[in-house]
């Protein structure tokens, strides 16, 4: 399993858009420079009122297929 780290800052209204239908994935960049785009419906369960902020760590299969996503900080 593949275990990749990135920041995230997305305002609530942004995020929103996303969700909403206007882009159906996020592109984030890993502290490794890697980019990785992801659903957008993965990142809902850590929204609030401010939106989504903090580190994350994403989980994929040998086959780069979405395991797991954490906050981490």
């Amino acid at each position: 399993m593949k275990r990749y780290t990135f920041s995230v800052n997305i305002p609530y209204h942004t995020y929103l858009q996303h969700y909403s239908g206007a882009a159906s994935s996020v592109l984030v960049h890993t502290d490794e420079g890697l980019r990785l785009q992801l659903p957008a419906v993965r990142l809902r369960p850590f929204l609030s009122q401010l939106g989504i902020k903090g580190r994350f760590r994403v989980m994929v299969s040998a086959e780069n297929r979405f395991e797991k996503l954490e906050k981490i900080a």
